[in-house]
């Protein structure tokens, strides 16, 4: 069995209204909104702090095309798909 901490946290009235809008209309209890909000927005930081770091890495260790390298290849993938749409009509 997991272990539960309580935290608190301040929010205005407009916003407390709808979380127990939400929470009533989905045969929920505030508390267990309030911890699946802040569960799935953890997660969802967790992915992009993930993503953001293997970015870095790949910088760190030279995986990657310049803005240069990346216009020049657009460039040629358009040259070679007109000259094909060219050849074939």
């Amino acid at each position: 069995m997991s272990k539960h901490s309580v935290i608190s946290a301040r929010i205005d009235a407009e916003t407390l209204a709808l979380v127990d809008k939400i929470a009533a209309a989905q045969g929920r209890s505030r508390a267990w909104f309030v911890n699946k909000a802040v569960v799935d927005y953890v997660e969802q930081e967790s992915a992009m702090l993930a993503f953001l770091q293997e970015g870095d890495d790949a910088i760190t260790n030279g995986d990657y095309c310049t803005q240069e390298e990346m216009e020049l290849w657009l460039a040629e993938r358009r040259a070679n798909r007109a000259e094909q749409g060219h050849a074939a009509g």
